[in-house]
């Protein structure tokens, strides 16, 4: 009886440590093993090319690019690609990047150790993995209103500190049309105040500063 070949996995983040940790889990399982490291994107992408790998665990916040351009990237090259985002970052519009990007799961860095391994196995035998709070995340803010791409560059702008009056100026357009969008803002994203729509925004992840 031949011996079924072991599932090789491409790791990339930016966290020596965190690194580690991953490569000791997946070689500690007996049908799994380590082929590749990266800790930027580029070399994510470059690493990939040259190992082929069965399965690849990428983090979402990469020193260089995202992770969910890093996946774009390789896709585009290798269609087949089945890449897993790891990340602690639960905001519900990068998971849905992610997985209309292509993503086979999606899964948090505090999973416990046996948990992350199934992943693995569930992925690579062509499934796809999303936890129960992530899923969960993800339909409480379903039928949300998206933000325009012109409101998500004003709400940029708020959370730097500025004015209105700023604001107007830095984007060409009237301090009366910046006032529309931030109420728009606030009515979409539930938020009583400028503050409470960037923190609300950051934790969802459709802004980043």
């Amino acid at each position: 009886m031949t011996e079924r070949p072991k599932i090789r996995v491409f790791s990339v983040d930016d966290h020596p440590l965190l690194r580690e940790g991953i490569a000791t889990i997946i070689n500690n399982e007996p049908d799994m093993v380590m082929v590749a490291q990266a800790a930027t994107g580029h070399e994510a992408i470059h690493q990939f090319r040259e190992h082929r790998p069965d399965v690849t665990l990428m983090d979402l916040r990469l020193p260089d690019i995202s992770g969910i351009d890093v996946m774009i990237a390789i896709r585009h090259e290798f269609p087949e690609a089945r890449i897993v985002m790891l990340t602690t970052f639960e905001g519900d519009v990068d998971i849905q990047r992610a997985l209309a990007a292509g993503a086979r799961g999606y899964i948090l860095k505090n999973m416990p150790p046996q948990e992350l391994a199934g992943v693995v196995r569930q992925v690579n035998a062509g499934k796809k993995r999303i936890p129960p709070e992530v899923a969960a995340l993800l339909a409480e803010h379903v039928s949300d209103e998206t933000l325009t791409e012109r409101e998500k560059d004003v709400l940029k702008h708020v959370a730097g500190g500025n004015r209105n009056r700023d604001i107007a100026e830095r984007l060409f357009i009237s301090e009366d049309t910046v006032k529309v969008h931030v109420k728009h803002i606030m009515e979409k994203l539930g938020a009583n105040d400028r503050t409470e729509a960037v923190t609300i925004a950051l934790r969802r992840g459709i802004i980043e500063l």
